[in-house]
C-alpha cells in the first residue's frame, strides 16, 4: 500500500488511541508487523503544544518511517498549522481525526462532531492539504447517528480534496463504541 510516496509494508494499521498509542507501543506494534502506526491525536490549539504532553506526542526519535501525526480541531487556518508544526518536527504522514465520539472532542466540534457540517470538512480539508508538503489521510465514522450516514458523501469530498488515504471507523458517533460495526457500509470497492 502507498500512501503518497510512502510505501507501506502492509496494510495493517495501529490506529490512533489518546492515551495508548504512545512511541513504544507504536515501535512496539510496528516491529510486530504494523504498516503503519500513527502518533496520539494532537490538538491544533497552539496554545498547547509548549504542553509537556503535546511535546511528548510530536517526539519522533528512533521511530520508524514513515511517521505519521493525528491532528484534531475545527478551525481550517487552526488545523492547517497544526499540520505545519507536526511536518517541521518530522512528521511524514498528516492524519485528520474527524472520528472520535468523545464528548469533550465533539463538544468543540471538532471529531466525529464534524461529520454534521460537510462544508466545514471541505474547508479543513482544502486547508491542510494546501499547507503541507506530506501526504495528508483522514479517519472518519459512518456520519453522526444512524438517521445522519454522510460517510460515503464525506469520502468523495475527502479525495476532491486530496485526502490520500481514508479510514472509516463502521460506526456513526452516536454507536461510539456500542453494537456491530456496518460491515457492508465500510466494505471495499463499494462504489454507487
Amino acid at each position: 500500500m502507498r500512501i503518497g510516496h510512502h510505501q507501506l509494508k502492509n496494510n495493517l494499521f495501529l490506529a490512533p488511541m489518546a492515551g495508548v498509542t504512545d512511541r513504544p507501543f507504536r515501535s512496539l506494534c510496528r516491529r510486530l508487523g504494523a504498516g503503519m502506526a500513527a502518533s496520539e491525536m494532537v490538538s491544533s490549539n497552539s496554545l498547547l503544544w509548549g504542553s509537556k504532553k503535546t511535546m511528548r506526542r510530536a517526539d519522533h526519535s528512533g521511530e520508524d518511517e514513515p511517521r505519521a501525526v493525528q491532528i484534531v480541531g475545527s478551525d481550517p487556518t487552526m488545523m492547517a498549522q497544526a499540520a505545519r508544526f507536526n511536518a517541521e518536527r518530522g512528521a511524514q504522514i498528516i492524519d485528520i481525526n474527524m472520528g472520535c465520539p468523545a464528548k469533550k472532542i465533539c463538544n468543540v466540534y471538532a471529531g466525529s462532531a464534524l461529520m454534521q457540517n460537510e462544508q466545514l470538512v471541505a474547508e479543513i480539508l482544502r486547508s491542510v492539504v494546501n499547507s503541507v508538503e506530506v501526504p495528508v489521510t483522514l479517519k472518519i465514522r459512518t456520519g453522526w447517528d444512524r438517521a445522519n450516514r454522510n460517510g460515503e458523501r464525506v469520502a468523495r469530498i475527502a479525495e476532491d480534496c486530496g485526502i490520500q488515504a481514508l479510514a472509516v471507523h463502521g460506526r456513526t458517533r452516536a454507536d461510539a463504541f456500542h453494537g456491530e460495526a456496518e460491515y457492508d457500509t465500510i466494505a471495499p470497492s463499494r462504489r454507487r
